[in-house]
Parts: structure tokens; sequence; C-alpha cells
């Protein structure tokens, strides 16, 4: 009965979550794309209040740099620093 119970909650899921997934991955990659431009505004020239904390997730978002700049529309990377390309 458990079972049958948690096959219908998974086939309404997908019934409602399914056509809107897409939709769902834009918004996550846009609000990813925003928080990785906040950590790094500092690198960027944007004075950052907040950059003594942000400071300590930059080395994790350092692997996804490239993808983001490229996605920003940025042909080469726009840190002296920091050359990816």
């Amino acid at each position: 009965m458990r079972t049958r119970w948690r096959a219908l909650a998974e086939g309404l899921h997908e019934f409602y979550v399914g056509p809107y997934r897409r939709t769902f991955a834009k918004a996550q990659r846009d609000e990813d794309d925003l928080f990785r431009m906040l950590v790094m505004s500092e690198m960027l020239g944007v004075p950052n209040p907040a950059s003594y904390y942000t400071a300590e997730l930059l080395p994790v978002l350092y692997d996804g740099f490239h993808e983001w700049h490229r996605r920003m529309g940025m042909e080469r990377s726009p840190l002296e620093e920091y050359r990816c390309c």
C-alpha cells in the first residue's frame, strides 16, 4: 500500500514539475550567476562591503569561472590575475 502511494506521489510530482524543469534550471543558473558576480565583484572593480566574508568562497568559485564569463558574454577573462582562456 505504501509503495503505491509513493508511486502516485512520484507520478504527480513528475506531472507537475516535468514541464517546468527547463525553467527551473534556467532560474537556478541565473541565481548562481548573480551569486558568482556578487562574490567576485571586488575582483571585477565593484566595491563590495562583504568582501572579507566572500573571499573565502573564491577558491570554490574558480572551478566554474570559465563557463561563467563565457555565458556572460565576455570573450576573455575580465580578471588580470586569473587567466583561464
